[in-house]
């Protein structure tokens, strides 16, 4: 299996680098807060904890809090993994085989185009462009290689890292198709609850019975450390079988990591509530950013989740600028070869607090670069 270029330029540089301008996560919370969110019957599971295995589906509590961010899928449609890099590997190491066709959007988070690779099939790309409007998804551009033995269609909206939205006659349109060749679709959804306007993205897992959605504490939650992902799915055929595969992996969840998980649901509300003012408050910011450095970069504003994806204009390469960058100003920037994507383009990530420092750090190197 080839290198995972995007965690392996983390492991080396995220702990290195005071300031991380690139981060995909949004701002977290220290455990006493949560508490202090906490109701009455979560509270006491958690000062009551016994801290043995637990649930290898999940805590039953737990699946049914999740459960209610869906409509058509109940608590036994829920399976937790520890994050979403578990759920991605149990799915589609279950779901695809030697041979066969999969589609997975381009630019995307590596497993999902290489992990297909690695067990054999065949993966066709279909391209998130960027636009004079900004980044956008086609369904054209995936009807073009949809084949009548595809058997995934992968997807991953609100996109990471460009920030792309999906609307829902769009994402109803795909599952038509799906259906007719009776193709699974695996929905990462990350990010779902960090659209800047309007409506959460729609799970794909309620719109069709051989969808599965992903979902994760890490991203709109802002508690990655929790590590708790999860797939939901009509389908309790493969989620019986993603579930026997995870009894090979990590078996069960960190038990206080799901009592903190269902404390935070919970309170979804008010955490969803903050991170998004951070979220639109950064937004504003990185506009005037990027109007008085237009002469250095391209930037098209996201409309949804806390990633974008800029382009250096510049005449050398993004590798070495961010190197410089990271060596005199201390500030991490994420390549856009991390996801193979070819030109200048690098991730830039919106969701903390502590963005005006770390921009402030980048426009003092700029003033000098200049």
């Amino acid at each position: 299996m080839n290198p995972f270029k995007l965690e392996r330029y983390f492991e080396k540089w995220e702990f290195q680098a005071p300031y991380l301008l690139c981060s995909s996560d949004n701002e977290t919370l220290p455990v006493k807060d949560l508490l202090a969110l906490a109701d009455e019957e979560s509270l006491d599971l958690w000062e009551n904890l016994d801290l043995g295995y637990t649930h290898v589906t999940g805590h039953p509590m737990l699946k049914k809090e999740i459960a209610q961010l869906y409509s058509q899928v109940d608590e036994n449609g829920i399976c937790t993994f520890a994050g979403a890099g578990e759920g991605i590997y149990a799915v589609l190491s279950l779901l695809v085989n030697k041979g066969d066709h999969v589609l997975a959007p381009f630019p995307c988070y590596q497993s999902l185009r290489d992990l297909p690779r690695s067990k054999g099939a065949e993966v066709s790309l279909y391209p998130i462009r960027e636009t004079s409007e900004g980044w956008r998804f086609e369904l054209e551009d995936l009807i073009q290689v949809l084949r009548p033995d595809t058997c995934l269609i992968i997807l991953n909206f609100p996109h990471n890292p460009t920030g792309a939205h999906i609307e829902r006659e769009t994402l109803e349109q795909i599952v038509a198709y799906a259906r007719r060749s009776h193709a699974y679709i695996f929905s990462d959804e990350v990010y779902r609850f960090s659209e800047h306007e309007g409506p959460a993205t729609p799970p794909a897992a309620d719109l069709y019975e051989r969808a599965i959605s992903l979902g994760v504490m890490s991203k709109s939650f802002g508690l990655a450390g929790l590590r708790v992902g999860w797939l939901a799915t009509q389908d309790k055929a493969i989620l019986e079988q993603c579930m026997n595969f995870k009894c090979y992996m990590s078996l069960c969840n960190s038990a206080p990591s799901e009592i903190l998980a269902l404390m935070a649901l919970r309170a979804k509300e008010k955490i969803l509530d903050r991170n998004l003012a951070i979220i639109r408050k950064n937004l504003d910011i990185l506009d005037t950013f990027f109007s008085a450095y237009r002469d250095m970069f391209s930037w098209k504003r996201p409309k949804a989740g806390s990633t974008t994806f800029p382009k250096l204009l510049a005449q050398r390469s993004i590798e070495d600028f961010s190197q410089e960058l990271i060596a005199k100003a201390g500030v991490l920037l994420l390549p856009g070869s991390v996801y193979d994507y070819p030109g200048n383009h690098f991730r830039l990530g919106f969701g903390r607090e502590n963005l005006p420092v770390a921009l402030g750090h980048l426009e003092r190197f700029l003033k000098d670069y200049r």
